[in-house]
């Protein structure tokens, strides 16, 4: 297959270009650049050094992927930015790669980053989220799969943002964001099990029930945290979901939100 690249793109010869890729005008690709099979890489985007894209990508006007990290820290250490497969990056959003701390700034499968995202150095968008319009995402941070970012939303750098959760959009993430939920309000708190995205997702009816069940001890039920984790161990089925919530908050560094 026939790579369509425009003759005004620049692209340095020790860039790996895979087949039935197409690179727009104006364009810049960088050395020690990979470039997976079947990606549409559109006009004006510029992609440095140490930057790999999977196959089936498409990167829309104005992104720019694998700049340098914003941390006066930063030595110009080697660090790389990793985007899957299937991913969908949209106009200028901006992906800075790691520093000396993880040397990685990573964005998994089937993830779609909406107009004028920013990910901050070694953080890591795992599988199947979305990350609405002007998201500004901090440095360290990790959004499980399967999250969706609501528009406008600022995240604390090192926090955590837990699977099948969805954030409300123009909030501020600034504590861990638990798995499983709805998140509102400012402060951010939370306001129930995301019911809609685990039905779609066909969880059953036990496992939602288990949730509720654990988010109840957590959030409704007039103990601490530590306490409440000790009664969904005791007291609820020990199913991969509710072991989830359990490990995510006894990892948390940050503190959940209330």
């Amino acid at each position: 297959m026939i790579n369509l690249i425009h003759p005004t793109a620049i692209i340095d010869t020790k860039a790996n270009i895979g087949n039935n890729v197409s690179i727009g005008a104006y364009s810049v690709i960088d050395k020690n650049v990979s470039i997976g099979d079947n990606t549409k890489i559109k006009e004006h985007v510029i992609i440095r050094e140490n930057t790999s894209i999977g196959e089936n990508c498409t990167i829309f006007q104005g992104a720019i992927l694998g700049e340098i990290p914003q941390d006066l820290k930063f030595e110009n250490e080697h660090s790389i930015l990793t985007i899957g497969n299937n991913t969908t990056i949209r106009e200028y959003v901006t992906l800075n790669r790691g520093t000396k701390d993880r040397g990685e700034t990573n964005i998994g499968d089937n993830v779609l980053l909406m107009a004028y995202v920013h990910i901050g150095h070694d953080s890591e968008i795992k599988n199947n989220v979305i990350i609405a319009n002007s998201v500004q995402v901090g440095g360290h941070v990790t959004i499980e799969n399967n999250a969706i970012i609501g528009g406008s939303t600022p995240i604390h750098q090192f926090c955590k943002v837990g699977t099948f959760s969805i954030i409300g959009g123009g909030l501020r993430i600034v504590q861990d964001v638990p798995p499983y939920i709805m998140a509102a309000g400012e402060p951010l708190k939370f306001i129930g099990i995301n019911s809609v995205g685990l039905r779609r997702n066909n969880f059953s009816i036990e496992i939602r029930k288990n949730l509720k069940l654990a988010y109840k001890y957590i959030y409704n039920s007039g103990i601490n945290t530590k306490e409440a984790v000790k009664k969904i161990k005791t007291n609820l089925s020990k199913i991969d979901e509710v072991n989830n919530i359990v490990n995510f908050i006894n990892d948390s560094n940050r503190g959940i939100i209330s």
